[in-house]
């Protein structure tokens, strides 16, 4: 599980910056909340690596 787990982490983070993009002319605060949980599991896999 390991060595698999900052790949899933990798495409969370995609998965939520996609939507923290689509959203953005909708609702700003969603965003943004998107945006920065895409910034901590991006976070987390780069932390994990190491």
């Amino acid at each position: 599980m390991q060595t698999w787990l900052p790949l899933v982490l990798f495409g969370v983070a995609g998965f939520l910056a996609g939507g923290a993009y689509s959203v953005w002319k909708k609702s700003r605060w969603l965003s943004v909340a998107l945006g920065v949980t895409a910034l901590l599991a991006a976070g987390a896999a780069i932390a994990w690596l190491y």
